[in-house]
C-alpha cells in the first residue's frame, strides 16, 4: 500500500471517528442551532433555565461592551482592570503586601501590564484582598 497526501491507500477523507451515517446525523442534530441560532434540545429539562421575572438580564449590557454590565459606581476600565489582576491572583496569594503580590503574579506568569500596576501598590500596606488592592490603585468600586 502507498501513502499519498497523509491518506493511507482506499481511504477517504472522511472522519475515521464514526460511520458516514453517524457523521450525517450529528451534522443534521446541530442545523437546528446554526440555523435558529438557539438550543433546539428535544427535552426540556436540558435547555439553558431563563431569567427569572424581576432578575437582571445578564447577557446585554446596552450601555457598553461588557457582558453583564458596569456595577453601580465603577467604570468599565475598573471591571477590566479588576478581573484582570483577580485573574492573576489567587486567594491563597493574600493577604500580602506589594512586593508579596508582585512575586506572587511573576509566579502565575503574569501580563507585564498587571506585573506594572502592582508595582504601583504603596509601601508598607497589606491587602487583606482584590477590592484591597483595586481601591489603592485609584480604582473606582461599587457603591
Amino acid at each position: 500500500m502507498s501513502e499519498s497526501d497523509d491518506q493511507f491507500a482506499g481511504v477517504s477523507s472522511r472522519s475515521t471517528k464514526h460511520n458516514p451515517r453517524l457523521d450525517q446525523e450529528l451534522e443534521h442534530e446541530i442545523q437546528g442551532m446554526l440555523k435558529a441560532e438557539h438550543a433546539t434540545r428535544s427535552h426540556e429539562w436540558r435547555e439553558t433555565e431563563p431569567v427569572a421575572e424581576g432578575e437582571p438580564d445578564l447577557t446585554t449590557d446596552p450601555a457598553g461592551t461588557l457582558v453583564g454590565g458596569v456595577p453601580v459606581g465603577m467604570t468599565e476600565d475598573a471591571v477590566v482592570a479588576r478581573a484582570e489582576l483577580a485573574r492573576w491572583l489567587d486567594r491563597a496569594d493574600f493577604p500580602a503586601d506589594g512586593p508579596a503580590l508582585v512575586e506572587a503574579a511573576l509566579d502565575h506568569r503574569a501580563t507585564d501590564a498587571v506585573v506594572d500596576e502592582l508595582r504601583r501598590l504603596p509601601e508598607g500596606q497589606t491587602f487583606e484582598r482584590i477590592g484591597d488592592v483595586v481601591r489603592a490603585l485609584g480604582y473606582p468600586t461599587e457603591t
